[in-house]
């Protein structure tokens, strides 16, 4: 059985040729596919640690199992498809939706393995019948709504928890990763948010030194006197040990919640194939099920001893795309890296001891990018707001969602925010279509097997690029 881990040497194994690409059944030489490997564990760092810190599990164990998830990923796609498997931001608001319900971190991760779970299955149902499967169910106008509401739903928890612990650290961090993002070019753009954590942790080393203590909220609590970097828990901890781990615990009400991210995770798997798949000038389509299946047992994984969902990084497809080697001996690489990290309590420590300030300047921008990528897969897909079909149930969604409106049932059970708001755009979309006149049907066609294109015979043809973006 071919597992795509024999890799033939692309020229002299230095450099590629001009214009040449490294394909993902070569390689270059170990030490120069051991740099790649590393860097591409850079890229992925910014986010990847940030998101175990935001939904308050634990980072190191975040890392290891993305170095595990990676090796899932890449023995299932059998090497045909170069990706690192790296934490989700798209579970981050709920996360914070339940655990503002009183849910634990075992509530938290048993809400995202059913995720896993409905994600392995859709998975399996796409290889099955094809990608139009996941286009009748979800088009870009659903998919679209649902990732905006997720997105936007998360500015409270920046508002209240992280702003306003250091609002001069956090305005000086968002102005510097802003800066980061659009004037930096190649690689280093695509670490903006690695970057902006390094900046942030000098701003507020740099202020204590100047300024002392700071009287504020620290994490979401009452005001007390507290320094703004607080790196003791870093001498106490040991160089080399296991991570915590937990098991999963499984509510109704967290596990409604969660739910909706699936239609978010399978937009981003769905684009990152095809980005890849355009990349490498090979058609992937016939791995897109097994891509969304390895993702989902990835994260049933990970989750069932206490780590985050995982999920295909943009970040690391930006790397292959500036350096062109999309050998998948690199992401070998990476993953064994991730794993020494994830052994590595002291290097948790300092993620832990990240300042609240400096979330608060991270994530006023990461959560805007979240939810601006719904309305980044309604430009690439053509979706025309103004047909009231497509512009009621996103409309509707999108302010039950950003705005946590509750639909109370009995004591014990109500629908709120995400969930509430996914369901609205989901079943008020397919209803009204339902019982729609034929011209406001015709206006936006559903997908074909393919992920690209339209059907031809529509009124407004439209071709782009898939829709599918990352958290």
């Amino acid at each position: 059985m071919d597992l795509g881990v024999r890799w033939k040497l692309h020229g002299d194994g230095r450099t590629p040729a001009p214009g040449a690409v490294v394909r993902p059944d070569e390689r270059l030489s170990w030490p120069r596919t051991i740099g790649l490997g590393a860097q591409h564990v850079v890229a992925m760092f910014g986010a990847s640690f940030v998101a175990p810190v935001l939904m308050g599990l634990d980072p190191n164990l975040a890392i290891m199992m993305s170095g595990v998830a990676t090796v899932i990923f890449l023995l299932a796609t059998r090497g045909r498809v170069p990706s690192y498997l790296g934490c989700s931001l798209s579970f981050v608001g709920v996360a914070a939706v339940i655990r503002a319900q009183g849910g634990s971190s075992a509530t938290v991760t048993g809400a995202v393995f059913a995720v896993g779970v409905v994600l392995f299955l859709a998975g399996l149902a796409v290889q099955k019948f094809g990608a139009r499967i996941i286009h009748a169910a979800m088009p870009p106008i659903v998919t679209g709504a649902v990732v905006m509401l997720i997105g936007f739903n998360l500015a409270p928890v920046t508002a209240s928890t992280y702003w306003p612990t250091d609002q001069w650290t956090a305005l000086l961090v968002m102005l510097f990763t802003g800066l980061a993002v659009v004037c930096l070019r190649g690689f280093w753009s695509r670490i903006a948010i690695f970057l902006g954590l390094i900046f942030g942790y000098g701003i507020s080393w740099l202020f204590d030194r100047i300024f002392g203590r700071i009287h504020s909220v620290n994490g979401g609590g009452p005001a007390v006197d507290h320094w703004r970097l607080d790196l003791s828990g870093v001498g106490k901890a040991d160089w080399i040990g296991l991570p915590s781990f937990h098991a999963p615990s499984f509510e109704w009400s967290a596990i409604l919640v969660a739910l909706p991210v699936v239609i978010a995770l399978i937009a981003e798997n769905a684009g990152h194939v095809k980005a890849v798949g355009e990349m490498t000038g090979d058609d992937l389509d016939d791995k897109l099920g097994t891509a969304i299946s390895a993702d989902g047992a990835a994260s049933m994984l990970s989750t069932a001893v206490g780590g985050p969902p995982n999920t295909t990084y943009s970040e690391n497809i930006g790397v292959m795309a500036a350096t062109r080697v999309y050998s998948t001996a690199a992401y070998w690489a990476a993953a064994g890296f991730a794993l020494l990290f994830g052994l590595c309590p002291k290097f948790g420590a300092i993620v832990a001891a990240i300042p609240g300030g400096v979330l608060g300047g991270i994530t006023v921008i990461l959560y805007g990018m979240i939810g601006l990528l719904g309305a980044q897969i309604w430009i690439n897909a053509g979706v025309d707001l103004r047909n009231p079909l497509n512009l009621v149930p996103a409309a509707a969604g999108i302010i039950i969602g950003v705005g946590n409106v509750s639909l109370k049932f009995t004591d014990n059970f109500s629908l709120s925010g995400i969930a509430l708001g996914t369901i609205v755009v989901i079943t008020g979309y397919h209803a009204l279509r339902a019982m729609a006149p034929a011209h406001l049907k015709t206006q936006e066609p559903l997908l074909d097997a393919g992920t690209s294109t339209y059907d031809e015979d529509s009124d407004t043809p439209h071709t782009g690029k898939d829709s599918g973006q990352k958290d």
